[in-house]
């Protein structure tokens, strides 16, 4: 039996990148998924291949995430797992040069969004006294990126806003988490290099000391894990799946690496 069969889980951002793997492995482990985004020709082409059901929503509307939720719960009669998935990677600019059309758009898009899912899924989970909410945080939530300020601030802003409900809804039988990875290969990243440059590449690897970037499938490994069974005792974590980024420093230099002998 998979790890979350017969759960129905909604997700965010489904039609690519981290988004996509998850809901691709929670169908893979038995799930009914629901997946919103504002992509629908992919978002149409991810549900049709993994067996689930596909909603426009832009998650910077709540008209759309109540939709979504509501469009749910009246096909399958429940919700019980929420993941807070989509974003827009802002940033590479000094905070002081981010025009108040791009803050707009990122507090919305990335952390408003996150308000609005658990408006409309937590009356849900309140009423059945069970559920799971996973909210996509971010490494950068933990260490200082030059041009990230905004990016980072709603991050952080996610992981304080997790631990909150974990604590407030814990005794309604709801546990809340979030994931921070590092930097991970997927389209918005992509988009990142493209606007930025290609040097990016090279540099994020060193900043990971596991000497890599990571992939979809490993975010989305946690994502099933927080949303299973197996982690009914886990709420108000945040779960880095970094590569170690936000333990060691961005760049060590040569001079203070060991020689080999």
């Amino acid at each position: 039996m998979g790890r979350v069969q017969d759960k129905v889980v909604v997700v965010t951002g489904g039609a690519a990148g981290i988004g996509h793997a998850i809901a691709q492995g929670m169908a893979q482990e038995g799930a009914q998924v629901v997946l919103g985004d504002i992509d629908d020709a992919a978002g149409e082409a991810v549900a049709s291949a993994i067996g689930g059901t596909f909603r426009h929503c832009d998650v910077s509307s709540f008209d759309d995430v109540s939709a979504l939720i509501e469009a749910t719960v009246q096909k399958h009669g429940r919700i019980d797992v929420l993941v807070n998935n989509a974003a827009v990677p802002i940033g590479g600019m000094p905070v002081h040069d981010m025009t108040l059309e791009q803050w707009d758009k990122l507090i919305a898009t990335n952390l408003s969004s996150v308000f609005y899912g658990v408006k409309a899924a937590l009356p849900h989970m309140i009423a059945a006294g069970k559920g799971a909410i996973v909210n996509m945080a971010s490494a950068q939530g933990h260490v200082g990126l030059d041009g990230w300020t905004a990016y980072s601030g709603a991050k952080g802003a996610i992981m304080s806003m997790t631990r909150q409900m974990a604590v407030e809804f814990g005794p309604k039988g709801i546990r809340v988490n979030s994931i921070s990875p590092g930097t991970i290969d997927t389209p918005m990243n992509q988009q990142v290099v493209a606007e930025l440059g290609t040097h990016l590449t090279d540099t994020w690897v060193k900043m990971h000391p596991i000497g890599r970037i990571g992939k979809p499938q490993e975010v989305a490994e946690a994502a099933i894990y927080l949303a299973s069974d197996a982690a009914g005792f886990t709420t108000g974590v945040d779960l880095k799946v970094d590569g170690g980024l936000s333990g060691a420093p961005r760049f060590v230099p040569e001079f203070f690496m060991p020689r080999e002998s």
